[in-house]
């Protein structure tokens, strides 16, 4: 990047401020080569780290000099100078410690390299440990290297709403700055390790199965598409490893599992990202009850790992993990939520009804089964706080799970539900190769008909199940939501090093870049530049419209509006400061607006299917502001967002409002 560019991320600093300083640091750093000194010499000589010293020297009596030695390497996070006297705080993987330098233990290059210094360097120390006579444990230097000069400099404020792109584009300055998120992150990696050290002691075999695909199944989503150039061939990334397990099982051994990366080309929200991490796990001669035992050890495993205990707090929420987990129902939660029994047996008519009373949107053509469980997802999960096993799930919403031998119409499956979030999905697996060649069939049907979701046939598996599979459980759990509960995330980027971001300002990724230059570099590059200052301030539409031919629009009213009524209804331009997609709402976006008046108003719009959420933050909208507040999916919308409604070959089209990001917050509509 040329020295007077700026990204976006680093809007928090003021441009001309940065762009100095960073020219200030890129001359010292050609000063230090002039000198014929390498500000990034090839080797360094660390031996000893900050956790360690300080549980060493822990009674340590102020104002005592030790002779031991250490060897320590670490960031330069603050310093300050008293003439012969400076301070430095260094921090290493471990921790922070205080250098305490002075002008009579160093050489006079040494000490030069003390004043130079900048925040962020990182240097390597050899000295003695000490307690200054305040009690601070130090390390006094009587040598100092620099091994890596920083020529940009860090944040001084690096926290809050506005930088949080900021934060998961530039995970590497998160790190650095924010000991929180490091502490997250190695907690992530504890939880990994005792999920794999679980399962190990439990008999389980650690396998890995192929990423590459040339069959979209295991599961019903969205893949990515990529092309095989060697053998010029179409495959998709898996989404899900579960096929590939199972024929383990075929193949003889008892107990398998897979920690893995899994990619569904859908939406992101918080608890979804395009590519995620799962353990898949399968046993032979097992059901959903063994299935349940290895969620609940495993989960317990994780936590007591990193210290959580069997006591935890989610986002303000207690959450019990000891005991036994409870199982119940599908059809006893919604009862319970709805405050009066349902069963499958309940007229489709009655079940019609109280989705219509929740505010829940239904087709006409759903059956008992898929009344309850829209229900369930829409009011039921969300009553489940503390880990329960949901179970005797509907055989419309499970086509590939066993069915009751008793009643067909319920099947072996479980979610295990914490905090009103979906943690494992368990089955006794299918094994009969006639019904799950049946069961394909129907699906290959269902994409013909244009779910793109939809499984395809996978003969293979079939011919696979036909030489005889066990009974046996299976398991998904997904890890990065495992993480978010026990280290207290709100959103799964908290707990992804590296989440999917769209490109830095109007430039494409690497790849769409790539692919851009290979079929239309210059005309390409021209018509995106085109369109992005065209609609510098409109958000992309998922469901835009094709054929301005085919729109239709609602007549206009025939009875007038006298302009006193009109004149109650206070149309003002708000600013989204956040825009979230609603836990448990297929439809609903959670909107933090600025309205001008200092407070944060908050807005709940049903445009999911229309927008990313990320993509409206920051846009300036159109919102009537007067209107009493009204509770949905238990959140008080305040008001109402504007926006301009048609229809398109039967279907509706729906644009949000969006203008000149020149407007202010709270400007009035006349």
């Amino acid at each position: 990047m040329a020295q007077n560019q700026t990204t976006p991320s680093e809007a928090a600093q003021a441009p001309d401020t940065l762009n100095d300083e960073r020219a200030h640091r890129l001359a010292k750093r050609e000063a230090l080569y002039a000198a014929g000194r390498n500000p990034y010499p090839e080797h360094s000589d660390v031996h000893d780290h900050v956790a360690d010293i300080e549980a060493s020297y822990a009674e340590l009596e102020a104002g005592v000099d030790t002779e031991d030695v250490v060897r320590i390497g670490g960031r330069v996070m603050a310093k300050r100078g008293q003439g012969k006297i400076a301070f430095v705080v260094v921090r290493d993987a471990t921790g922070d410690i205080q250098l305490f330098c002075r002008i009579n233990d160093m050489s006079e290059e040494d000490w030069a390299l003390i004043q130079e210094l900048d925040l962020g360097d990182i240097v390597g120390v050899e000295g003695v440990v000490v307690r200054t006579r305040r009690g601070q444990l130090s390390v006094a230097p009587k040598h100092m290297s620099l091994l890596s000069k920083a020529v940009r400099p860090l944040p001084e404020k690096f926290h809050g709403l506005s930088d949080k792109e900021t934060r998961y584009r530039q995970r590497y300055v998160d790190l650095i700055v924010n000991e929180d998120v490091r502490s997250a992150f190695s907690k992530r990696s504890a939880i990994i390790s005792a999920f794999r050290r679980y399962m190990e002691d439990n008999g389980y075999m650690e396998v890995e199965t192929p990423i590459l695909q040339t069959i979209q199944g295991g599961a019903t989503a969205k893949p990515f598409i990529t092309h095989f150039n060697a053998l010029n061939q179409e495959c998709y990334l898996r989404i899900a490893t579960e096929l590939h397990l199972k024929r383990l099982l075929v193949g003889g051994f008892e107990r398998v599992f897979e920690i893995g990366r899994i990619f569904r080309n859908e939406g992101m929200d918080l608890t979804h990202n395009p590519e995620f991490t799962t353990m898949e796990a399968y046993r032979s001669f097992s059901d959903l009850e063994g299935m349940k035992q290895l969620a609940e050890g495993v989960i317990k495993a994780a936590a007591a790992a990193i210290g959580a205990g069997e006591k935890i707090t989610y986002q303000g929420t207690e959450i019990d993990l000891s005991g036994t987990w409870p199982s119940r129902p599908m059809t006893e939660v919604v009862s319970s939520a709805l405050g009066v029994e349902v069963t499958l047996d309940t007229p489709v008519e009655e079940l019609r009804a109280h989705a219509a009373k929740a505010g829940i949107e239904v087709k006409p053509e759903w059956t008992a089964g898929e009344l309850i469980a829209e229900l369930y997802d829409e009011i039921g999960e969300s009553t489940l706080v503390n880990p329960t096993f949901v179970v005797d799930y509907p055989i419309e919403v499970s086509p590939l799970a066993k069915r009751f031998e008793d009643d067909p119409r319920l099947t072996h499956r479980f979610e295990l539900v914490i905090a009103g979030h979906e943690y494992a999905n368990a089955f006794s697996e299918l094994n009969d190769p006639v019904d799950q060649a049946e069961r394909f069939a129907k699906q290959m049907e269902e994409k013909a008909g244009g779910d793109d979701e939809a499984m395809e046939y996978d003969e293979d598996y079939v011919r696979a199940l036909e030489y005889g599979m066990p009974p046996a459980g299976g398991i998904g759990i997904g890890i990065d939501r495992v993480v978010m509960l026990l280290t207290d995330s709100a959103s799964i980027r908290d707990v992804l090093l590296f989440p999917h971001m769209k490109p830095e300002g109007k430039g494409a990724s690497g790849a769409a870049a790539a692919r851009a230059r290979q079929e239309a570099e210059v005309a390409a590059a021209a018509e995106e530049d085109a369109a992005a200052q065209a609609a510098a301030f409109i958000a992309p539409n998922k469901v835009p419209t094709i054929d301005y031919d085919k729109v239709a629009v609602e007549p206009l009213f025939e009875d007038c509006v006298d302009f006193e009524t009109f004149s109650k209804s206070d149309f003002r331009a708000v600013k989204v400061k956040a825009c979230a997609a609603v836990p448990k709402s297929k439809k609903l976006l959670q909107f933090t607006l600025d309205d001008g008046t200092g407070e944060d108003r908050t807005i709940l719009s049903g445009i999911s299917m229309y927008y990313e959420p990320e993509d409206l933050v920051g846009k300036t909208c159109i919102a009537i502001v007067n209107l009493p507040p009204r509770k949905m999916m238990g959140i008080d919308s305040c008001g109402m967002l504007i926006s301009a409604i048609h229809e398109e070959e039967g279907e509706e089209r729906l644009n949000l409002l969006m203008v000149d990001d020149a407007i202010p917050a709270g400007a009035k509509l006349y």
